[in-house]
């Protein structure tokens, strides 16, 4: 079976490397707390933000906080 040598002009895997580094270095430091309000308010402010939102809008209130 003969092989290709492909030259990839991008690295999946370096890409996600880098990303989570930079989310690292975000949030290294906080409380556990902090760390779900920082992933939230990323979700909410993200590309997606406003899917997530009418996706939350559609399940409706969650359970009442503790």
């Amino acid at each position: 079976m003969k092989t290709t040598d492909v030259k990839k002009e991008f690295d999946c895997i370096e890409f996600k490397r880098r990303a989570q580094s930079r989310i690292y270095e975000r949030i290294k430091g906080l409380s556990p707390e902090e760390e779900i309000a920082y992933f939230r308010q990323a979700a909410d402010e993200g590309p997606l933000g406003q899917w997530w939102k009418s996706i939350k809008a559609r399940a409706g209130p969650g359970p009442a906080p503790s």
